[in-house]
């Protein structure tokens, strides 16, 4: 194989996509790398942006700026529609298409409504800078609508908020949310007490947190009633609509609901013709190549890779980046003539969740925390990932301020202030 003339394409500039990149640095091929966006997200803050905590600056780059000292990597801004294996190109929204030898699909995930994607527009899901933002305005317009509301029975719906989803997601949303109300903005509205805001949190199973141990799950659920979270476990949602959300038979009225309760991957199987799970993740071989098409490769969560004891390797920023560094040391070793298959070894980085801004559980396996030092450390380790001083340093003061303040200076309403239903 010649590297000089060999050329990889990546889609996706997320942490799969940028770790592939990043692998083949040196390596004598050529990259192209696209995606819909011209920035990469740190989405594991993105709820952080939703809940007025951070700004968008502060979690997301260009992908451009981030890529300028790579003279190898050219950068296209464009959506894929699909992939031509035969002909190895990978099909673009405008009718071109560009060719490969080696393809690597990183295209993450997107909401999933269990078949009634006709909620969304009354409770948006938290996968894109777009939706922090929405969600973020939602939020406050809430409150400012509820100043200025005389029904007593309208405005309880203004000020109670639902999440849909006990994961970690659905928790760190919640435990926000509640300190938002009860404390970040109770001197600045004279109509209403801001501490009567309810929020509450729908999980269809039995405890939040499912995925940690059941002792963390128990701490979570304790932390979050503390900070005044109502939790509604073993109903399903059954409707979502502009009065609120129906579970259990009943209506629970509420004109701010957002979703958490599952994703479902991008269409990447469909454009391969693959086979998927039920998630829509493309069943990969163990080197995270496509079944029949030693040549494509699938990261991150598109990818549905077993870990063990018949789970599946979890859809968290580690996991990507390491799947990121597995396919390009393969395609690296493939450049030098060594066409061995690696299979792909998960090393699990621990289940992190925040409960606000003064609690978090940890689990690492073998350690566990729980509480205002799992907090710091929770802290610590996400900063880490960030890239660069710059934004390292303002995320960090950014949550000094909150910590020691309670007040959250990111509360911009923007793009309107209009609700799903108004005219």
């Amino acid at each position: 194989m010649n590297a000089q003339q060999h050329h990889v394409v990546v889609v996706g500039a997320g942490f799969g996509g940028l770790e592939t990149v990043a692998g083949l640095k040196n390596s004598g091929a050529r990259v192209t790398l696209i995606d819909q966006r011209n920035h990469h997200l740190f989405q594991p803050l993105l709820y952080q942006v939703a809940t007025t905590s951070l700004a968008t600056s502060e979690i997301a780059w260009p992908i451009r700026h981030l890529l300028r000292k790579r003279k190898d990597v050219t950068t296209l801004l464009a959506e894929v529609t699909g992939v031509d294996t035969a002909g190895k190109r990978v099909l673009l929204d405008d009718g071109s298409s560009i060719a490969y030898d080696t393809l690597v699909l990183a295209t993450g995930a997107r909401h999933a409504y269990f078949d009634h994607d006709e909620w969304e527009p009354f409770a948006p899901g938290l996968k894109t800078i777009e939706d922090a933002t929405t969600i973020r305005r939602r939020i406050l317009v809430a409150f400012e609508k509820a100043e200025r509301e005389p029904d007593p029975q309208v405005r309880a719906a203004l000020l109670t908020f639902v999440i849909i989803g006990g994961g970690p997601t659905g928790v760190e949303l919640a435990g926000t949310i509640a300190e938002l109300a009860h404390e970040t903005l109770r001197e600045e509205f004279r109509n209403i007490d801001t501490r009567e805001a309810r929020v509450v949190l729908i999980e269809a199973g039995e405890r939040v947190l499912a995925g940690f141990k059941p002792v963390l799950s128990a701490y979570a659920r304790t932390a979050l009633e503390r900070l005044g979270v109502t939790i509604e476990f073993g109903h399903p949602v059954t409707e979502c609509s502009a009065e609120g959300v129906t579970f259990a038979g009943r209506l629970l009225p509420a004109r701010t609901i957002i979703w958490a309760a599952g994703v479902a991957a991008s269409p990447a199987a469909q454009w391969l013709g693959a086979e998927s799970d039920r998630a829509g993740r493309t069943l990969v071989e163990a080197d995270l190549s496509v079944p029949g098409h030693p040549d494509v490769f699938v990261v991150g969560d598109a990818a549905h890779v077993a870990w063990e004891d018949g789970k599946l390797v979890p859809g968290v920023a580690p996991a990507a980046k390491q799947q990121g560094r597995h396919v390009a040391a393969t395609v690296r070793a493939r450049l030098g003539g060594d066409a061995a298959s690696r299979p792909f070894r998960y090393k699990h980085s621990g289940d992190l969740a925040t409960i606000g801004k003064r609690a978090a559980a940890i689990d690492f396996g073998w350690f566990r925390m729980t509480g205002w030092p799992a907090w710091w450390l929770w802290g610590i380790a996400h900063i880490y990932y960030l890239i660069g001083f710059r934004y390292r340093l303002a995320v960090s003061l950014s949550w000094l301020w909150i910590y020691a303040t309670g007040q959250r200076s990111a509360r911009l309403i923007t793009q309107g202030s209009r609700s799903p239903g108004s005219p």
